[in-house]
């Protein structure tokens, strides 16, 4: 009976197997593969290119160079004019920010927005590395590739004019780390803050405000606010990114929110799942007569019912948090938690147990507040001498990471643990003044911590006309005629954002310059006031770093512009058909659509 119900549940099965999807007879399987006949085979077709050569590439090329120039320039200095950039939706822009401007250009022209690529490169790489002067570096871009196309088209060599330039601008760099002043305190900080964010002294002194409270080693966070009003918030402590694990731990039930003082932090990497991973932390927290704070991978099952239990009774107030980060990022802000609270890292790796934790290896924080999402941590117990230990460290992993996103976490990281994290809230009246104003800010906030980093030159563009006057000096060292003239070439160049300015602010240019020249390193011609001046004292004044940065890549930029001899384009499709026909002509005589020239459906 067994093996005929087997046979019959067979049966079954085969019955019910899924029919063929269609009634087609199946093919008669051939004795050979058949293979695709030769007409059947799809070619795919390269797109045909357009080619210039010589001159007249490099002619088309300064054409879209200019036109980016001609628009960035007229935002620089104290006296600059606005850019109103069209959006394919919502409200035109209206801003004074180089880069910003730079990115948004797109020329009809191929040639020209091959040129205009190039200009956006410099000024995407200044932007990248200073945070500033992308205006100055495009300027000064646009100027060398003028002079050296002269030169090029009259006879020289680009690649011996290419040399020139950069070893002047290695000469040039040396000078002005040479002449670089350092940032001697809050006015300086404020006068970096104002003269980058356009003369505004508002941005400039919260910008200082900012540094005072957090540091050289804090991060500044630029957000839009709700209000009209821009603020400055200052974060004290440690921020978590993680919030309790129960509601039922909440001792202020209006805020929802966990508060207590002197609390005592435990800190492992460990999952936390029995009572006896947490009765003997529990115990030495009531003895101590102070409240608890877990930190762990997971509190569940009985022992997060425990912690809850005893809080309720309230046999020990306690608190458990969830670790933040993953992986081994995890690991390293639990190490970070336990030098600022001084507390002993119970790590599995180390052997380490939960259920074995003394209050010797418990640290202190003298307030904690968690929220659902978040916990804010100010401990006093820290070694300072750890802590600056620990930044060291991580500064070292900072200039060995090449991924963004590392950088951003790592940065993070050393303002937690040196000083803390300031959030701007920029206010305005309209959406199009709040995009306005935060892109200033920026420019502020990058320019403030560049001058930090390498010192302050005059600004107006006063460091570099005085560079110049030290080329005279290096040219006699060079061997090279035309590398001499790559010098001569530099110099001519570094006049140019100078003499912009005043021409931004309605005074001749070339008088500016002319008035300058032989006069001390630190004059400058004050556009804001129409007067030359030391402009250190008055608080003109630039970081060494972005000059340094817009230097070396217009000079980069300009180099390769130079030796360029041909220029590669795709070859764009025709209009065809007249007012009425409709469609652009490609190979073939045919449209995109398959159709022949000229001809609809």
């Amino acid at each position: 009976m067994l093996s005929a119900g087997m046979s019959s549940v067979g049966q079954q099965v085969l019955r019910t197997s899924p029919a063929p999807t269609s009634c087609a007879p199946l093919p008669r399987p051939s004795a050979q593969p058949q293979r695709p006949s030769r007409g059947s085979r799809l070619v795919a077709a390269a797109e045909p290119k357009e080619i210039l050569f010589d001159n007249l590439s490099r002619a088309r090329l300064q054409a879209g160079i200019n036109k980016v120039a001609d628009a960035v320039g007229v935002t620089l200095g104290p006296r600059g004019r606005n850019v109103v950039l069209e959006q394919s939706f919502g409200v035109p822009q209206v801003i004074n920010d180089g880069v910003s401007i730079a990115r948004a250009i797109e020329l009809e022209d191929p040639y020209e927005n091959a040129g205009a690529q190039l200009i956006k490169e410099v000024a995407g790489r200044t932007n990248d590395s200073a945070g500033d002067g992308t205006t100055t570096a495009s300027v000064l871009a646009r100027e060398i590739i003028h002079f050296g196309l002269q030169a090029v088209t009259s006879g020289a060599n680009p690649i011996n004019i290419k040399r020139g330039i950069d070893k002047t601008c290695a000469f040039l760099v040396e000078r002005l780390k040479e002449n670089a002043v350092p940032v001697s305190g809050r006015n300086d900080i404020r006068s970096v803050a104002s003269i980058s964010a356009g003369n505004d002294n508002a941005i400039g002194e919260m910008i200082a405000d900012a540094l005072d409270k957090v540091g050289a080693d804090g991060v500044l966070s630029i957000e839009s606010s709700n209000t009209m009003e821009t603020v400055v918030e200052v974060q004290e402590g440690m921020l978590i990114d993680r919030g309790f694990v129960s509601r039922e731990m909440v001792t202020n039930q209006e805020r929802m929110m966990v508060e207590y003082d002197n609390a005592r932090v435990m800190i492992t990497d460990q999952k936390l799942e029995t009572i006896k991973d947490v009765m003997g932390a529990m115990e030495a927290a009531s003895k101590a007569g102070a409240p608890l704070v877990i930190i762990a991978e997971d509190v569940i099952g009985d022992a997060l019912a425990c912690l809850i239990v005893n809080k309720l009774r309230g046999i020990v107030n306690v608190a458990a948090i969830k670790a933040p980060g993953f992986g081994e990022r995890r690991k390293a802000l639990l190490q970070d938690l336990a030098i600022v609270t001084g507390a002993e890292y119970i790590a599995k790796d180390l052997g380490l147990l939960p259920e074995q934790a003394t209050l010797d290896q418990f640290g202190t924080a003298r307030k904690i507040t968690i929220r659902a999402n978040e916990t804010t941590l100010i401990a006093d117990a820290a070694n300072k001498e750890d802590i600056d230990l620990r930044v060291q460290i991580i500064k070292q992993e900072l200039a060995e990471t090449d991924s963004v996103y590392d950088s951003e976490k790592l940065s993070e990281r050393i303002a937690k643990l040196a000083g803390g994290v300031a959030v701007i809230k920029v206010g305005a009246a309209t959406e199009t003044e709040l995009e306005d104003r935060k892109l200033r800010v920026e420019d502020a906030k990058n320019a403030t911590f560049a001058a930090v980093e390498e010192g302050i030159v005059p600004g107006g563009g006063a460091a570099l006309l005085h560079l110049a006057e030290f080329v005279p000096e290096f040219k006699a060292t060079i061997v090279d005629d035309e590398e001499k003239l790559g010098a001569d070439i530099v110099m001519k160049s570094l006049t140019a954002p100078c003499r912009l300015i005043a021409d931004n602010a309605g005074i001749e240019g070339e008088v500016i310059v002319q008035a300058l020249k032989g006069t001390s390193f630190q004059t400058g011609y004050n556009a804001m006031d129409d007067r030359i001046e030391n402009l250190i004292e008055a608080g003109v004044i630039d970081p060494a770093k972005v000059t340094r940065s817009g230097l070396t890549n217009a000079c980069g930029i300009a180099g390769i512009m130079l030796t360029t001899q041909a220029v590669m384009v795709e070859k764009r499709a025709k209009p065809v058909g007249g007012a009425g026909g409709g469609g652009y002509e490609t190979n073939g005589g045919l449209m995109p659509n398959g159709m022949p020239a000229g001809l609809t459906m």
